[in-house]
C-alpha cells in the first residue's frame, strides 16, 4: 500500500497518544480521582473549552457511558457555529468568562476541566482563576509546547498552565497541525484527538474508582440501545434542575 499523509497522520496521532499515556499517566490518575472525590461529595465535574476545544466539553457531556454528573459550559458566541472568526476575538475579551461562569450553580468542591491548545487567551485564563477563587479544583488539557513558544495574550500576564491546579499535556505540536506538506505547511490538527481521549480515560477511572470504593456509579446508556431511554429519563428527571441544558 502507498503510504501517504493518511498514514502520516495516524502514526502521528498514535505515537503522541502513546506518549500521553507514558508520561501523563500520573496526572490522569490525579485528576481521576479528584473528580471522583468531587462526586463523592455530591460535587460535579463541569468542562469548558473556547473555539474548537468547546468539543471536550460536549464530549463529556450526556455522553452513552459517560458520568451523569457532568456539565458542559458551552457559549454559543466561543462556539463557531455564529461567528468562527468572532469566536477567536470573544476568547480575547476580558470579564467574558465571569459573565458565562455567574450562569452556572458551581460550588467548593466541584471539579473544573478547561480544555485550550494554547491556553494565552483570557477567557480560559480567567475561567481558571474564577473556579480557583470559588474554591473548584482546576486542571488544565493544554499544549505545553505551543503554550509555551508564546506569551500570555491576557492581562494578567499568566497563560493557563501557570494558573491550574494541575496541568495535562495533550503533547502537540506548535500550531497544533501535525503532518508537514511537500511544500512545508502543515495540517491535520491533532488536540481534539488527544483531548477527548484524556478526558474520556479521566471519566472512565473514576467510574472504576468510584465502584471500587463502594459508590453508585451513575452513567448514560446509549438511547439507541433497548432501554437507553429509560435510563437516561431518569437522570435527567433527578439533575434538569442542577445541570443547565439537561
Amino acid at each position: 500500500m502507498n503510504r501517504n499523509a493518511i498514514h502520516q497522520y495516524f502514526e502521528t496521532v498514535m505515537a503522541m497518544l502513546s506518549d500521553i499515556l507514558d508520561s501523563q499517566a500520573d496526572r490522569m490518575e490525579a485528576a481521576a480521582r479528584a473528580v471522583q472525590a468531587s462526586l463523592a461529595r455530591g460535587g460535579m465535574l463541569y468542562v469548558f473549552g473556547t473555539g474548537h476545544a468547546h468539543m471536550i466539553a460536549e464530549e463529556m457531556y450526556y455522553r452513552a457511558g459517560g458520568l451523569v454528573r457532568v456539565c458542559a459550559i458551552l457559549e454559543e458566541d466561543l462556539m463557531l457555529h455564529r461567528s468562527a472568526s468572532g469566536s477567536t476575538q470573544k476568547e480575547r475579551q476580558h470579564g467574558l468568562a465571569e459573565e458565562i461562569l455567574s450562569r452556572y450553580p458551581v460550588r467548593q468542591g466541584d471539579v473544573l476541566l478547561i480544555a485550550s491548545n494554547s491556553g494565552r487567551n483570557a477567557v480560559p485564563v480567567e475561567m481558571a482563576l474564577l473556579g480557583k477563587e470559588r474554591g473548584m479544583q482546576v486542571i488544565a488539557l493544554t499544549n505545553l509546547r505551543h503554550s509555551r513558544s508564546a506569551p500570555a495574550n491576557n492581562r494578567h500576564g499568566r497563560r493557563l498552565f501557570e494558573v491550574a491546579d494541575l496541568v495535562i499535556d495533550t503533547m502537540g505540536q506548535v500550531g497544533d497541525a501535525c503532518v508537514a506538506l511537500a511544500d512545508g505547511r502543515r495540517m491535520g490538527a491533532a488536540s481534539t484527538v488527544t483531548g477527548a481521549a484524556i478526558a474520556q480515560a479521566i471519566a472512565v477511572r473514576a467510574g472504576e474508582l468510584a465502584l471500587e470504593q463502594g459508590m453508585l456509579l451513575e452513567t448514560f446508556a446509549s438511547s439507541n440501545v433497548p432501554g437507553g431511554d429509560e435510563i437516561n429519563k431518569r437522570f435527567v428527571d433527578a439533575y434538569q434542575g442542577q445541570i443547565p441544558g439537561l
